[in-house]
């Protein structure tokens, strides 16, 4: 399998989502938060509005001359978060394109609530990427579904009546 910005995210955010999401099992499909993000894509899309860029096997928000942006719905798990778009930074080095990274976080498409954060690719960045894809590898591989960690965030996920029903 290809590691996406996706997987990426997964990674950081439950290594058992991401297990399962690479390996086919996808229950994002039963997720109302997944829903509403994909109403709000097509909605951005027949308006014209829909800066999505698709290149290769990556998907970014939005590209500017100075950013790559990544929304978010929230700022829920901004580690995750700054982890994919380090990841599109990267591969677009690797390609000679060479841009900062720009995470925005829309609460409830509220602007008042609307926060920013600038990443910026660097050296210690580019080997822990890379060292976490080695680990993905070897875990999307594995014969066995990593256990479940018991967490708050649990309760909102795509997976969560895979993991505790």
């Amino acid at each position: 399998m290809k590691i996406t910005g996706t997987v990426i995210n997964y990674y950081f955010h439950c290594k058992r989502q991401c297990y399962l999401f690479a390996n086919k099992i996808n229950l994002e499909d039963n997720s109302e938060d997944v829903r509403i993000g994909r109403v709000l894509h097509e909605i951005k899309s027949k308006d014209g509005k829909n800066t999505e860029i698709k290149y290769e096997d990556m998907v970014v928000d939005k590209v500017t001359s100075k950013y790559v942006e990544e929304y978010k719905k929230s700022d829920s798990d901004t580690e995750a978060a700054k982890m994919q778009l380090l990841f599109y930074l990267k591969n677009l080095r690797d390609k000679g394109i060479y841009k900062k990274g720009r995470l925005i976080y829309n609460e409830k498409n509220n602007k008042e609530s609307k926060k920013s954060e600038i990443v910026e690719l660097n050296d210690k960045d580019i080997e822990k990427l890379n060292n976490c894809i080695k680990e993905i590898e070897i875990l999307i591989n594995r014969n066995t579904v990593p256990d479940v960690e018991k967490e708050n965030k649990c309760k909102k996920c795509a997976y969560y009546e895979y993991c505790y029903i």
